[in-house]
C-alpha cells in the first residue's frame, strides 16, 4: 500500500470512528447547552454550534499550518488536521441533527446523514439518482423515508467522495505550508474556515428551517469540537 493510500486508509478509520463516537457526545453537546443557555431557541443555539464548529477547526488548521512550516512535518500535520476535521464536523452534523429533532442511530443512515452535509450539491445529485426524486430538506428523509438498500447504495458512491474531496484540498494546503511560520498559520486557518462555511451553508439547505421551538426537556452544560472532547468535565 503506497502513502496515499495508507492516508485514505486513516481517513476512512477517521471518518467511521468519528460516526460511532459522536453520536452520543452530540446529544450530550445540545443538552449542556440547552441547561447553560436556557433561554435559547433552537435558531440562536444551532448559531452558537455554528461558531463554536468554526472556532475549533479554524485553530485546528492554524495548528497544522504553523506545523507545517517544520521539514517534514506537513504530510503528518495535514492528515492530523483532516482527522480533526471530521471528527469536529460530524459533531457538528450529528449535534445539528438533535436540534431538529432527528435521531439517526443506524450507522448507515448517520453515514449518509454526514456524507450529504459534508458534499453538499454534489451528494443532493447523488441522492436524486440513487432515489428517484428531488426535494429539498433531505436530512428527515434520509434518517426515516430513503430505503436501507438506497442507503447503502449511496454511501458506497459517496464515501470515497468524502476521502478523496478533503484528502486532496488539505494535500494542496500542505503545498502551501511549506513557508514561513506565521503565513503558514495562516494559510491553515483561512482553509479550515471556508470549508466550515461550505459546511454550515449545506447543512442549511439539507436540515431546513430550524425548529420554532423545543419538544424536549431540560438540558446541559458547554459545546466541544475536537479529538478526545469525550464527556466535558462539570
Amino acid at each position: 500500500m503506497n502513502k496515499a493510500d495508507d492516508a485514505k486508509s486513516l481517513i476512512q478509520q477517521a471518518l467511521d470512528k468519528a460516526l460511532v463516537a459522536q453520536q452520543p457526545l452530540a446529544r450530550k453537546n445540545v443538552e449542556r447547552l440547552r441547561r447553560v443557555h436556557p433561554d435559547d431557541t433552537p435558531q440562536k443555539l444551532i448559531r452558537r454550534l455554528d461558531r463554536y464548529y468554526l472556532a475549533a477547526i479554524t485553530a485546528s488548521g492554524g495548528a497544522s499550518g504553523a506545523a507545517g512550516a517544520v521539514p517534514g512535518a506537513g504530510i503528518p500535520t495535514a492528515l492530523a488536521d483532516v482527522m480533526v476535521f471530521t471528527e469536529a464536523s460530524v459533531l457538528y452534523t450529528l449535534s445539528l441533527a438533535e436540534v431538529h429533532g432527528t435521531h439517526p442511530e443506524d450507522f448507515e443512515r448517520r453515514k449518509l446523514l454526514v456524507l450529504t452535509v459534508l458534499l453538499g450539491d454534489g451528494a443532493v445529485r447523488t441522492l436524486d439518482k440513487v432515489v428517484g426524486r428531488t426535494g429539498p430538506y433531505w436530512a428527515r428523509r434520509i434518517v426515516g423515508a430513503i430505503p436501507m438498500s438506497a442507503i447503502n447504495r449511496a454511501n458506497k458512491v459517496l464515501g470515497p467522495r468524502f476521502i478523496t474531496k478533503y484528502g486532496t484540498q488539505q494535500g494542496v494546503l500542505v503545498l502551501s505550508k511549506q513557508v514561513p511560520l506565521g503565513i503558514g498559520a495562516a494559510l491553515g486557518a483561512g482553509g479550515n474556515h471556508v470549508f466550515g462555511r461550505l459546511t454550515i451553508k449545506s447543512a442549511r439547505a439539507i436540515f431546513g428551517d430550524s425548529p420554532s421551538d423545543w419538544a424536549g426537556d431540560e438540558h446541559e452544560d458547554e459545546a466541544t469540537f475536537g479529538p478526545g472532547s469525550g464527556d466535558p468535565t462539570p
